[in-house]
């Protein structure tokens, strides 16, 4: 193929840098197909300098890794709306700097955006290759390629171990609770840069230009790698939306707003866990008294178990032992409007459980809770005592599926044994590290800690084709 001199032919995926932006290598997906470029930006704070307005923002210039975090600053060019290959619309800042690639450095529009979901930290769209690039899409690194030797030379001031260096937020309310205490030591041990964020003193400012999670005592939370919430269920609501929030300004949640609402409404993650074909417990649930009879007959009668949707730990749980106990609890709860399920009682269990501590997709470790004397109810808060347990294949099995019919990373799920085989009783999406670790003499809070590390180094599942 003939090309003038001006011109050169560039590969699907090259290396480039951007001089002003200290970038420099990054991975390059060139895409004459795609109309705008676009890196990979978090923690974006428009600002004013000189009456002109700036942004300032975090970027990750290794594909698949977060270990090198370069801090940049320029000034915008334009806040625009990009369409991706998707469909998705996102209004997104541009910024102008300079390119350099096959020895040519010429200055490009770059619009900022989180990409880590994507293949590529940044693609180089048609707009950007100026007439100069022509793009052979059946090969890769015409211009070059650099090695892991060389990057580590390039970012090694900037590497930052993936198992240590971040910055966590433990979104909770009580600093001084055995899980919260442990969790914060953890981290610190782990050398991370662990931040106590009370969730009840977190606001939320919803704007296009810049968003933000701000704090009581003044400070802007837009900086932190990741977020850990503990959200108590009585402040559910409000603790999800400061969640979601982090999770918009590409800040990772251990566990997501979506999972962790759903997993709190025990009616709502009873129907998808049975959609899903994991076994549960016989369960009803209906408005008004006047079907409390059925609902009854529904589970088999008594005994049975009634509980509260909003219960935790074991309150709101009460064992009706006869037909008119039943009738009692259920039209006493339904009259102070209290919404309830019904369910099935399970005697053979004879008031043991078995709680699986979930990170990962995967079981930590696991324990039978045995109900103290007198007491129906295996939670530990209830004095329950627990000792380690072997988990059958089929005990296993379920508790994975109920982590991932959830997607919940971290959980306590709870199974109970019955004559028909291990059912589902519920999951917790914020389970107490106490019983387990002194049943076990495992250290939960540190595999919780390096559990973030794990997701923000692994790659991507799913990735689309991008066009932006």
């Amino acid at each position: 193929m003939q090309i003038s001199s001006k011109k050169f032919i560039a590969g699907s995926q090259e290396w480039c840098c951007l001089p002003n932006l200290d970038v420099a290598a990054v991975k390059v997906r060139v895409d004459s197909g795609a109309k705008t470029s676009s890196i990979h930006a978090f923690n974006i704070e428009p600002f004013t300098r000189n009456s002109e307005q700036w942004v300032r923002f975090d970027l990750h210039p290794l594909q698949k890794s977060r270990r090198a975090t370069i801090r940049c600053e320029s000034p915008v060019i334009d806040r625009r709306l990009v369409r991706s290959s998707n469909g998705n619309s996102e209004k997104r800042f541009v910024i102008k700097t300079p390119l350099t690639l096959n020895g040519e450095t010429w200055d490009i529009e770059l619009s900022l955006t989180n990409r880590d979901a994507m293949g590529f930290r940044m693609l180089l769209g048609r707009e950007a290759m100026s007439g100069k690039i022509l793009v052979d899409i059946e090969k890769q690194f015409l211009l070059g390629s650099v090695s892991d030797d060389e990057l580590e030379l390039l970012y090694g001031k900037t590497m930052r171990n993936p198992d240590s260096g971040l910055k966590i937020g433990l979104l909770a309310t009580n600093p001084d609770l055995y899980s919260n205490r442990r969790i914060l030591e953890a981290g610190e041990l782990l050398g991370h840069e662990m931040v106590f964020l009370n969730t009840r003193q977190c606001y939320m400012k919803l704007d296009a230009d810049c968003p933000a999670v701000h704090y009581r005592d003044g400070r802007i939370l837009n900086n932190l790698d990741a977020v850990i919430p503990r959200i108590r269920p009585s402040i559910t609501f409000y603790g999800c939306a400061v969640t979601r929030h982090f999770e918009s300004l590409g800040i990772f949640a251990l566990n997501s707003a979506d999972s962790i609402t759903q997993s709190r409404d025990k009616l709502y993650s009873l129907q998808l866990l049975q959609k899903h074909g994991l076994d549960i417990p016989i369960t009803g649930y209906a408005d008004s008294p006047i079907d409390t009879d059925k609902l009854i007959e529904m589970v088999g009668g008594a005994p049975l178990i009634v509980k509260l949707l909003e219960g935790t730990q074991g309150r709101g749980v009460v064992l009706a032992e006869t037909t008119k106990a039943a009738e009692s609890v259920i039209n006493a709860m339904k009259s102070l409007r209290a919404n309830l399920l019904v369910q099935e009682y399970i005697e053979e269990a004879s008031g043991k459980d078995i709680r699986c501590f979930m990170i990962n997709g995967k079981v930590a470790a696991a324990i039978q809770r045995e109900a103290a004397p007198g007491e129906f109810r295996a939670n530990l808060h209830r004095g329950g005592k627990a000792t380690l347990i072997e988990l059958t294949p089929d005990e296993e099995s379920l508790a994975i599926k109920a982590v991932k019919t959830l997607n919940l990373n971290v959980a306590g799920v709870d199974i109970i044994r019955s004559s028909r085989g291990p059912l589902l009783l519920e999951v917790n999406s914020s389970p107490g590290l106490e019983g387990i670790e002194a049943a076990t003499g495992q250290d939960m809070a540190c595999l919780m800690v390096k559990a973030i590390a794990e997701k923000l180094t692994a790659p991507a599942g799913h990735r689309t084709l991008d066009a932006a």
